[in-house]
């Protein structure tokens, strides 16, 4: 399972860790969140998020 960053702010969804703040799990991969999930800290869409290499 890899990281994912949003383009715009920076943050990197973990799945290792998940995002408390929207109620996802930890384990769970950027792949299966809802295509409605946005930053947590900009409010970018899901689309704007690339794979952390």
């Amino acid at each position: 399972m890899g990281k994912y960053v949003c383009m715009p702010c920076g943050w990197v969804y973990d799945p290792s860790i998940g995002d408390p703040d929207s109620d996802i799990d930890a384990g769970v991969p950027f792949e299966e969140l809802p295509d409605d999930y946005v930053c947590p800290v900009c409010g970018a869409g899901k689309e704007m998020f690339e794979p952390k290499e």
